[in-house]
């Protein structure tokens, strides 16, 4: 990853109006190396219905947008397939569409969606909009080039409209919502997005009247991270990737004992257990000079995977991190990665496997594939790399 490559994060999360167990906002995200596209649905009322138009709205636009077709032609196929409605005079499904490039070009597409948010330096500030007639549609459009640091908010009604007869008169409106956005903006895409709905959540006082979605875009600097757990097969290749793994850039994790002492070995470091916290669920964790974390293998990536199966699904949950190994593993996962690589050894532990079973069904293996799902779930991107072809790789 070249180092002065930046890296277009997105967070989202949403909120269902009370009562109702489907959201009647809907987000799409496709991202390639040339491009990220976002698509905010909100579709007209509540529920399954809402549900359906948001849904139908957004697939038909990241699907078109996502294979070339520009957005004249998706904008002709939503209104065709979703009219407006005759009774209410209103469009069945409103939306917002970013669309970015690989030089950090940047559109988007609003239409009856509230105005986005775009902050520069921790300022909010109003980049040029103009109205565009596609298909008899008013369509407002900002076009602009982004930089490091930039954010966009994009946000269904339920965010301007909370605490609507509740806590406010008239809801939170744009303007609060700017107000509040300013304060802190070091966080990733993620965390911003969930920070923002958590306000909201606050306003309804946990009864939202409406659903209430919020897309975070965030331009920054990827950040690798490379965690080698799982001894190579073949114990003669051991130097050659500690070596590799060593001279990668990012920060470096080994789970599991015998990758440690692997490690350890290969780089004439000791390994120092730290037993100033002890956990009776979790192992302890240690140091290695030159490794950012270490801790034990199976059990800690199993209590990472529940931990961050627990913070996708609660969507306006800041973490709060204990100090065992696996939450200390998940705060670097949350916190700081855009990246992760796993470096894994096939080798088996005799003491976690069945000798019967195949190499394929090993359980570390398997909880690795289940620990890349779930990272992939909060947006990470992840990958398992087998140390058996790295071998073949020059540092």
């Amino acid at each position: 990853m070249p180092s002065n490559a930046v890296f277009v994060e997105v967070g989202h999360n949403s909120l269902n109006k009370k009562d109702e167990e489907l959201c009647g906002d809907k987000v799409e995200v496709f991202q390639s190396e040339e491009r990220t596209i976002i698509v905010l649905a909100d579709g007209l009322g509540s529920g399954v219905k809402a549900n359906i138009l948001a849904t139908l709205t957004s697939k038909i636009a990241i699907t078109m947008l996502g294979k070339g077709a520009d957005i004249e032609e998706v904008i002709d196929t939503i209104a065709h397939t979703l009219p407006v409605c005759k009774v209410r005079k209103i469009a069945y499904s409103t939306f917002s569409i970013i669309e970015i490039d690989k030089n950090l070009k940047c559109k988007i597409f609003e239409s009856e969606n509230p105005p986005f948010f775009f902050l520069r330096e921790g300022q909010l500030l109003m980049p040029q909009k103009h109205e565009v007639n596609i298909m008899d549609k008013t369509i407002i459009l900002t076009e602009m080039q982004l930089q490091e640091d930039d954010i966009i908010y994009l946000c269904s009604d339920g965010v301007i409209h909370a605490g609507v007869g509740q806590t406010l008169n008239f809801g939170w409106q744009w303007e609060h919502v700017a107000s509040y956005l300013r304060k802190n903006q070091s966080m990733n895409a993620e965390l911003l997005s969930r920070r923002l709905l958590g306000a909201c959540h606050e306003l309804y006082e946990g009864m939202p009247g409406d659903d209430t979605t919020i897309v975070t875009v965030k331009i920054r600097k990827p950040v690798q991270i490379l965690l080698f757990t799982g001894p190579p097969v073949d114990k003669s290749i051991d130097h050659h990737i500690v070596d590799t793994f060593m001279h990668q850039s990012g920060k470096k994790i080994v789970c599991g004992g015998t990758a440690a002492n692997i490690v350890s070995r290969e780089l004439n470091e000791p390994i120092h257990t730290c037993m100033d916290y002890l956990d009776p669920t979790i192992p302890p964790i240690a140091r290695i000079k030159g490794l950012d974390l270490v801790t034990e293998g199976v059990i800690t990536i199993k209590r990472s995977i529940e931990l961050l199966e627990q913070f996708a699904e609660h969507e306006i949950q800041l973490p709060d991190f204990g100090k065992d190994g696996a939450s200390l593993l998940c705060k670097i996962f949350i916190e700081d990665a855009t990246h992760i690589d796993f470096w894994l050894g096939k080798a088996i532990n005799g003491a976690h496997q069945n000798p019967d079973f195949p190499k394929e069904l090993s359980i570390k293996m398997h909880l690795v594939q289940e620990l890349v799902c779930a990272l992939e779930k909060i947006g990470k991107k992840a990958r398992i790399r087998y140390v058996s072809e790295v071998k073949h790789e020059k540092i």
